[in-house]
């Protein structure tokens, strides 16, 4: 014999069951499923466009940012390709793009200091912290990362990144990681720069920089134009979009032909790993001097980089934390660091007309033929040339014109975007924290403060213009004392919570105490404007005395005369209550 309630609880776990396995679910956890039955020969072609012309970018990006990272340049295109084939399973977006980008690099190099080993761990820990935000709606914790905060510590990085570059570009050795002496040290050595690599790396910016004002300068095609003009235009829009490409193609054939005369002129790139990657597991310990480093040895040496890089690479998009997480997860199996949404190779996605993700399985694609056909080939790209891809691909992220908008907005909002901005430059994470840290006190200021407006002199009447929550109590009472308690001592106050819609318990019982000091002087407190939950909780507090519009005055429900009742439901609420 079943016991009671067996059936209803086969019933409710089918109904879950049923709504797990459900299409829509389905969809909603391989999202490519909603396009792909769609998918037109159309879509194909524009995809496989925008597929080669990010491969042609990313390809040189992966080498130059691994420099950024303080890795071999192999380990930038390791990382450059398993996002390609994720993102087109589980992505919602037709742009977005996942590889390594200039800030993440940044930070990898500060938390690993070089070490691969260290980088690929921090893939797989990033990941699974990833994933765990994303699997238990903690996204909203990054709500609390403000713009200004986000804006500087960008700001703050291409700065950074830009100048750790002067080094390669000048062809100059020995300088420190740290900001502040990496300053000192590079102008202090600069009667020692290579000519050969400033030349060609002044040479590599000026040409980027001509190729890009040509791309956004170029007029665009239109029916009706001649043949040759429309081929003109295809060929300057190719040759500025793969502008990356053929800077470092060039510049290693001019230092291959160099090298063919015996000459050294450059700082090379040297011998890189050929191949794929091995799929293996992450290294959870590593030996360094004859000495084995354990796993938490590890973890220790990334520090704060193990919280605050799963952050800053989900700030683009929390609903995508599944795709970013799965990304470094995987990735750190075949010897990837961590990565994230690139902006620059959205933004190209975009313009290129990609209609899906699948664009970037041709992308990851180019990505492996590169690593297994042409690692050979990067011995002679030339040091100097991958510090001009990186230079002009974080100039436009430096961006202080935020400043005299926050100034015309609301000035206070500088504080937390100087604290961040300049702090950065001392250590990043210090920066960011203190920057979330000032924002909140703002934020938590204004809470505390709310904004309380006297609307009748004669007979005080006391709007609050936001919710109310327990910082804010004494700063309420205080405001009501100064209004209330004057030598007119008026008989009456009305508290007006047209723009309440929250209160805590620690303010109902503020109230309490205020309606107290009246009751004992023979005064009476007044609510107005109060909304259906609000006045279900003050009812439920059971203040004595307790006076709000129904039982003052039924004009009060108005506004000047209209028939529509501020309280909604209000006289139903309250007869079901006195009932």
């Amino acid at each position: 014999m079943e016991r009671p309630g067996t059936w209803h609880d086969r019933r409710v776990g089918s109904r879950i069951l049923a709504r797990c396995c459900s299409w829509e679910a389905i969809k909603r956890t391989l999202p490519f499923l909603c396009w792909l039955p769609q998918y037109s020969i159309q879509w194909m072609q524009l995809d496989i466009i925008a597929g080669l012309t990010v491969g042609l970018t990313v390809v040189p990006q992966g080498l130059a940012y691994a420099e950024v990272a303080g890795l071999p340049v192999e380990y930038g295109l390791y990382s450059s390709y398993v996002g390609c084939f994720i993102y087109c399973l589980l992505g919602t977006s037709k742009d977005v793009t996942l590889g390594p980008t200039a800030i993440m690099s940044l930070l990898v190099a500060i938390y690993t200091s070089g070490d691969a080993s260290l980088a690929v761990l921090l893939a797989f820990l990033s990941g699974c912290i990833q994933l765990a935000l994303g699997l238990l709606k903690f996204g909203f914790l990054l709500d609390f990362i403000s713009y200004p905060v986000i804006k500087a510590f960008t700001s703050a990085a291409a700065v950074t990144i830009g100048f750790s570059q002067v080094k390669n570009l000048l062809g100059l050795k020995d300088i420190p990681r740290q900001f502040i002496l990496q300053v000192y040290e590079t102008f202090h050595k600069l009667p020692t720069i290579r000519v050969g690599d400033a030349v060609l790396g002044f040479l590599c910016i000026a040409f980027l920089l001509a190729l890009k004002f040509m791309k956004e300068h170029f007029p665009r095609v239109y029916r009706g134009m001649p043949r040759c003009y429309r081929l003109c235009y295809i060929i300057v829009w190719v040759t500025t979009t793969a502008r990356n490409a053929i800077v470092v193609v060039a510049a290693g054939l001019v230092a291959y032909s160099f090298h063919v005369m015996g000459l050294h002129p450059f700082i090379l790139t040297g011998k890189t790993a050929e191949g794929l990657p091995q799929f293996q597991l992450p290294p959870f310990s590593e030996k360094i001097d004859n000495r084995t480093v354990s796993f938490s040895e590890m973890v220790q040496d990334i520090g704060p980089g193990l919280f605050i890089i799963p952050l800053m690479g989900l700030l683009e998009s929390v609903a995508i934390a599944r795709a970013f997480g799965l990304t470094n997860f995987l990735g750190s199996f075949l010897s990837a660091y961590p990565v994230t949404g690139s902006f620059g190779r959205t933004a190209l996605n975009s313009q290129t007309g990609a209609c899906t993700p699948a664009g970037g399985i041709l992308t990851g694609f180019l990505v492996l033929f590169s690593l297994g056909y042409l690692t050979p080939l990067f011995y002679y790209i030339p040091k100097a040339a991958l510090a001009a891809v990186i230079i002009c691909a974080v100039a436009p992220m430096f961006d202080l014109s935020v400043c005299k908008t926050l100034w015309k907005v609301k000035k206070l909002d500088l504080l937390p975007f100087l604290v961040t901005f300049l702090l950065s430059f001392w250590e990043i994470q210090y920066g960011i924290l203190l920057g979330i840290l000032v924002s909140l006190v703002i934020l938590c200021y204004s809470i505390a403060r709310p904004k309380i407006k006297v609307i009748d002199p004669h007979g005080p009447t006391l709007m609050i213009m936001s919710g109310l929550s327990f910082p804010s109590v004494e700063y309420l009472r205080d405001t009501i004392h100064e209004k209330a308690f004057t030598d007119s001592l008026p008989p009456s106050v009305t508290l007006d919570f047209t723009h309440v819609n929250v209160l805590d318990y620690t303010v109902v019982m503020g109230l309490r105490e205020i309606q107290h000091e009246f009751r004992s002087q023979g005064r009476t407190l007044l609510f107005s404007g109060l909304q259906p939950d609000i006045h279900q909780i003050l009812l439920a507090a059971d203040l004595k005395d307790f006076q709000h519009p129904l039982s003052v005055t039924t004009a009060d429900l108005y506004i000047d005369g209209s028939v529509e009742p501020l309280l909604n439901n209000v006289p139903k609420a309250s007869s079901e209550l006195n009932h």
